[in-house]
């Protein structure tokens, strides 16, 4: 079986060479990397929502997710400094591109209401950030012992200097992208 690094070197980025008009073959845009990242504002109060997201976060990619704790306190959230809200998990390489074949084939697809991914998350320099409302789209995820349903964010860092080749390399790499009006026509 052909894994995703190795059909993007044959055969994505000779494409996005040609596609883009890209001289230097050191030009063409590849991921560098995937940041998934849960924010839990409700930690404060129940301990065990942290537990459950480290859990699952580390289910979905594979390696421990990092804890990340509050740099101000906010009296009106009722959140001190160092408190843990968070956690995320950072995919360079082999793990990476895994990821991302999961996350097209397999994840994508069991979202409910699918009808594309939005094409206007990039956010000006290449980078691709996806909002998922619930964990269980993920097959990792045991349904049975999910306690919280938990969203998180998951940014596609690219080296592409602008949204149209970051949005080209992504669509390359089966990113399910929602036509607009000009592609239906």
């Amino acid at each position: 079986m052909s894994t995703l690094v190795e059909t993007y070197k044959s055969e994505i980025a000779p494409s996005l060479k040609d596609e883009l008009d890209i001289k230097n073959p050191m030009a063409i845009p590849k991921l560098s990397k995937i940041v998934i990242s849960m924010g839990l504002g409700r930690a404060i109060q129940e301990k065990k929502r942290l537990e459950s997201a480290v859990r699952d976060l580390e289910m979905i990619s594979g390696q421990k997710p990092v804890i990340c704790r509050a740099k101000k306190s906010v009296s009106n959230f009722k959140l001190r400094k160092g408190y843990e809200i968070g956690c995320m998990v950072t995919l360079r390489g082999r793990r990476m591109y895994e990821f991302v074949e999961r996350f097209v084939n397999v994840a994508v697809p069991r979202t409910r209401d699918f009808r594309g991914l939005s094409t206007t998350s990039f956010d000006g320099r290449g980078n691709y950030t996806i909002g998922i409302a619930e964990q269980t789209i993920f097959p990792e995820v045991d349904v049975d012992r999910v306690d919280f349903v938990q969203g998180m964010n998951i940014t596609f860092v690219t080296t592409a200097e602008t949204d149209a080749h970051a949005r080209a390399l992504l669509k390359m790499l089966g990113m399910p992208f929602r036509r607009t009006d000009s592609e239906n026509n």
